[in-house]
């Protein structure tokens, strides 16, 4: 009787299976993916943004004595380029010590640590001549800087008479520069 009592509750009994529908786990799977792709995201941005925010106190000129010949209002007073421009341009020719001596690493560290002061004290002083004056000081001042531009490209490419002929500029056009002023 019980064999009788299945068998006829079964044939009454017709599951149902449904193929189509996915387990919950597989609803969440895309949400997932988008809320991790935000996290990768801003993770990304947070170590980028570190990144610069950290660096940017090793990045100076003390450490790299890169070029800054952007022509900007110094914040400097005529009084103080005045009495800074002899020994900076003094400073600026001590290299021919290095040249001499044929350490071009050293010529390059030393010119870029000295010109940028000297061309902030020359520029100070041309912005304080009258206008008529400005013109011929602004192209030997130009002359100069393109020289000692020159000289650190040379002493880079460790070619010695090229850096001999612009060491006899820069000496040639910073005495005229400095009997102008």
């Amino acid at each position: 009787m019980r064999a009788a009592i299945l068998h006829n509750n079964l044939m009454h009994f017709n599951p149902t299976f449904s193929c189509c529908l996915k387990p919950s786990f597989q609803f969440r799977e895309k949400p997932l993916k988008d809320f991790d792709i935000n996290i990768n995201r801003r993770i990304g941005a947070i170590a980028a943004f570190s990144l610069v925010w950290l660096a940017k106190d090793s990045i100076s000129t003390k450490l790299a004595f890169g070029f800054d010949f952007q022509l900007v209002a110094p914040d400097q007073t005529i009084e103080e380029a005045e009495s800074g421009i002899i020994g900076h341009a003094q400073a600026l020719l001590q290299v021919k010590e290095l040249i001499e001596s044929e350490s071009w690493g050293q010529v390059q560290t030393a010119v870029r640590k000295s010109s940028p002061f000297l061309k902030q004290d020359i520029y100070t002083i041309i912005q304080q001549k009258p206008g008529n004056e400005r013109p011929l000081l602004r192209k030997l001042y130009s002359n100069l800087f393109n020289n000692v531009t020159r000289l650190d490209y040379a002493a880079r490419d460790r070619d010695a008479s090229r850096i001999r002929e612009c060491y006899e500029n820069i000496v040639m056009v910073l005495n005229e520069v400095l009997s102008r002023l």
